[in-house]
């Protein structure tokens, strides 16, 4: 029987981010973020749904940490809601906003596990984004202020820092898809912001290295793989740049010190132009210690003539699709995280997100969501390829602990290894669960 095995010290987790577990919206001072507002304004979320309640971890985080105990992973990565530590944005420091991660992070060290910190995943007080959000540079001076606090306050504790999580989501699916908050339709504000998250994460970097801080940074991107559908020079351009809105354009500038040439053509040519500051580029590029990658999905694409932003079409060749309607593309996972060590050179790579929708219910106690360990499974291979051929990685965070509020898409998609009843907000261990914790236990699995 062939055996699938990890190194002793790779890193085994799980991700969640704070408005989608914690709920508890108003409590001890928490501010508004444009989640609260975007939730609230009927249409934008499936069902009306919303996450004041969410998971309620915020009131639970002590029987969460049992559940990640029992399962055995040695980090957890998790996110700081900006609003319960500035409701603001800037000014008064909320205290109980404080106390609050630091009661966790104590008691994820006390269970034995690595606290991974998130300083930004999407929860923007809504008092900045009504000065204009991301696109006022005053955002980006907020950004870093607010993060100095964190830094202090955990220094010591908290080893593994992210400052942004997936800033395509941030910029783009945000400002120019418009189905995230704060749901605008514009891509040069889009590209604006863009440029904004990237300055604002290095200037983070620069002051995390001036504090002197122990640990590690990094940021999180999310990544697809386009495989040409044929070896056409159409098509092959064309899923180039439909990777590069997700890869190059945001790790070129952090990595390299420039964004790539053909992105910038390819947005000059829809009327779009980055205003470039003096300094920008500068900015961005203070030394990371690793990325961070969230892939789901990816697919074959062939080019088609479209008015729109991209030019390429999604080829179905078959691929099964999970209860999202993604593709399952193990394969493009070896190819991208190939790619990526082949252009920026042997960094880091932690896996921040991966995991699959799947809407299994508890039947007589237990959730049989063997699709889900098959997603994992197919996955992990993948990761175990990249290591055999030389990709420095050193851990995995699926996505998720739990169940959760799945932004646009409210309580209607599931991706945890546990069970959320988000009536009585009971959680149930998955077959998934069981799965993974025996996968942490041998460091591997066999096939």
């Amino acid at each position: 029987m062939a055996q699938i095995r990890f190194p002793e010290d790779f890193h085994w987790g799980a991700a969640t981010a704070a408005y989608q577990i914690e709920g508890a919206w108003k409590d001890d001072g928490r501010g508004a973020s444009i989640w609260d507002t975007f939730s609230h304004t009927p249409g934008k979320v499936k069902n009306g749904d919303n996450g004041d309640v969410a998971c309620d971890s915020y009131n639970r985080y002590k029987e969460d940490i049992g559940l990640m105990k029992d399962l055995g992973i040695t980090m957890y990565r998790f996110s700081i809601a900006w609003p319960r530590i500035f409701p603001d944005g800037t000014g008064e420091l909320n205290l109980k906003g404080l106390e609050y991660y630091s009661n966790l992070v104590d008691e994820l060290l006390a269970a034995g596990i690595e606290p991974v910190c998130t300083l930004y995943h999407w929860d923007l007080p809504q008092t900045l984004q009504d000065c204009g959000g991301w696109e006022n540079r005053d955002t980006i001076d907020a950004f870093v202020a607010y993060s100095e606090i964190i830094f202090r306050e955990f220094a010591g504790r908290i080893k593994y820092w992210i400052t942004l999580n997936e800033p395509w989501c941030i910029s783009f699916l945000s400002n120019y898809v418009g189905i995230h908050a704060p749901g605008n339709r514009d891509l040069q504000l889009a590209v604006t912001i863009s440029h904004h998250l990237l300055i604002a994460h290095g200037r983070t970097v620069k002051r995390f290295r001036e504090l002197g801080i122990e640990g590690q940074i990094g940021f999180a991107p999310n990544v697809t793989w386009l495989e040409p559908y044929s070896n056409r020079k159409e098509d092959v351009d064309a899923c180039r740049r439909g990777v590069a809105y997700f890869l190059e354009w945001f790790m070129d500038p952090v990595l390299l010190g420039t964004y790539p040439q053909f992105m910038l053509d390819w947005f000059a040519a829809k009327g779009v132009n980055l205003e470039i500051q003096d300094g920008d580029m500068q900015d961005m590029r203070y030394s990371i210690d690793f990325i961070g990658i969230n892939y789901y999905t990816g697919n074959v694409g062939r080019y088609k003539q479209d008015e729109g932003l991209f030019d390429y079409e999604d080829i179905d060749t078959g691929y099964a699709k999970t209860d999202f309607d993604w593709f399952i593309c193990p394969d493009g996972f070896y190819n991208v995280l190939c790619y990526i060590t082949q252009r920026y050179g042997n960094i880091p790579l932690l896996i921040t997100e991966n995991g699959a929708c799947y809407n299994d219910e508890v039947e007589e106690g237990c959730v049989n969501d063997t699709r889900r360990i098959q997603y994992l499974k197919q996955h992990l291979i993948q990761l175990n390829r990249c290591l055999e051929s030389g990709v420095n990685l050193i851990g995995y965070l699926t996505w998720s602990l739990l169940d959760n509020f799945e932004w646009a898409e409210g309580y209607g998609k599931r991706f945890g290894l546990i069970h959320v009843d988000f009536q009585t907000l009971t959680r149930t261990r998955k077959n998934s669960f069981y799965w993974y914790k025996e996968v942490i236990c041998k460091s591997g699995f066999d096939l």
